[in-house]
C-alpha cells in the first residue's frame, strides 16, 4: 500500500505475545458494555421502573434502548480503554478482524476470553445494583421470539451482525471515515436493536448473551448467539472481500498515540512503546 505520491504508506504487522494491557482493556470495556447495555434494559423494561409508564409505546423503548445500549459501546471505544484495546467488545467483531489478518491467534485467544469474562463480570454487577429489577427482566437473557424456529433467529442474527460488521469495515478502510466508526456503530446497533430485538433480542454479541446465560443458568438457546453473530461475521468478511478496500486497522477508534498490537496501515505506537513516524491520523495515507 502506498501513500500519495508513491509514497510507502506507514504499517506494521500484528504482533504475537501475551498482551495483558489490551486485554484487561476489552474485559474492562466489555463489562461496561453489559453492565451499562442491560441496565437499559432493566430500567425501560423492568417490572418497577417508571420509564413504562413515561413511555408506554414499546417501540419508542426499544429504540430508546438501542440507543443508550449503543452509547455504551461507543463511549467505551473513545475512552483510553477503547483507544488502547480497539474497543472489538464482541467475539465476533474480533474474529472479523482476525480473518481480515489484523489479529495474531495469540490475541483472538486472549480477546475472546476477555469479552467473555467481562461479559460475566457486567451481568453479576448488574445483579447486584438492580437486583430484583433486573431479575423482571431475566438479567437481559437473549430468546427468540415464542413462535419463530431458533434457526430462523440465527439466521436474523446473522443477518443483523453481517451488517453491523461491514459497516465497521467500510468506516476503518478510510483515514477520513475511521474516527467516526463508534458514531455509525451507535447508529446502526441502535436501530439493530429498535427492528431486531422483538425478534431475538438483539444480541450481535456471543459475549452479551453469554453473561445472562451463566447468570440465570438458562442455556436452551444460547447456541442461537454464537452460531448467528459468529456466521454474520464470516458473511461480512465475505462481503467486504467484494469491495476494493482495504481495511486500515483494526480499532474502532484509532489512535497513534496508543500502541497498536494488531496489524495497522495507520500509525500507531508500536508495541515496544515506540512512537509512530506520523503524528496525527491517516496523515499522507491514501484513502483506501
Amino acid at each position: 500500500m502506498t501513500g500519495r505520491g508513491g509514497r510507502r504508506a506507514w504499517a506494521h504487522h500484528a504482533q504475537p505475545g501475551l498482551h495483558w494491557a489490551e486485554w484487561w482493556c476489552e474485559f474492562a470495556g466489555t463489562a461496561l458494555l453489559v453492565l451499562g447495555g442491560l441496565s437499559a434494559v432493566t430500567v425501560d423494561f423492568g417490572r418497577g421502573s417508571f420509564v413504562p409508564s413515561l413511555l408506554p409505546s414499546v417501540s419508542s423503548r426499544l429504540a430508546l434502548t438501542g440507543t443508550l445500549f449503543a452509547s455504551c459501546g461507543s463511549l467505551v471505544a473513545v475512552s483510553p480503554l477503547g483507544r488502547r484495546s480497539g474497543a472489538h467488545l464482541n467475539p465476533a467483531v474480533t474474529v472479523a478482524f482476525w480473518l481480515r489478518g489484523h489479529l495474531h491467534h495469540h490475541d483472538l485467544l486472549g480477546y475472546v476470553v476477555a469479552q467473555c469474562a467481562g461479559a460475566i463480570a457486567g451481568v453479576w454487577l448488574l445483579k447486584e445494583i438492580w437486583a430484583a429489577m433486573a431479575a423482571s427482566v431475566h438479567y437481559g437473557l437473549t430468546q427468540p421470539r415464542a413462535g419463530l424456529s431458533p434457526w430462523a433467529a440465527a439466521g436474523i442474527e446473522a443477518a443483523m451482525t453481517a451488517a453491523m460488521v461491514f459497516a465497521i469495515f467500510m468506516f476503518v478502510s478510510s483515514p477520513r471515515t475511521a474516527r467516526w466508526t463508534p458514531l455509525v456503530v451507535l447508529f446502526v446497533v441502535a436501530v439493530l436493536v429498535w427492528q431486531g430485538a422483538p425478534y431475538t433480542g438483539t444480541s450481535l454479541n456471543p459475549a452479551r448473551s453469554l453473561g445472562p446465560a451463566v447468570v440465570t443458568g438458562d442455556w436452551r438457546d444460547y447456541w442461537v448467539y454464537v452460531v448467528g453473530p459468529l456466521g454474520g461475521s464470516v458473511l461480512a468478511v465475505a462481503a467486504f472481500a467484494l469491495v476494493p478496500r482495504v481495511t486500515l486497522t483494526a480499532k474502532l477508534f484509532h489512535d497513534s498515540r496508543y500502541r497498536s498490537v494488531f496489524s495497522s496501515h495507520l500509525p500507531a505506537r508500536s508495541p515496544d512503546g515506540g512512537r509512530p513516524p506520523e503524528g496525527r491520523l491517516g496523515k499522507g495515507l491514501a484513502d483506501a
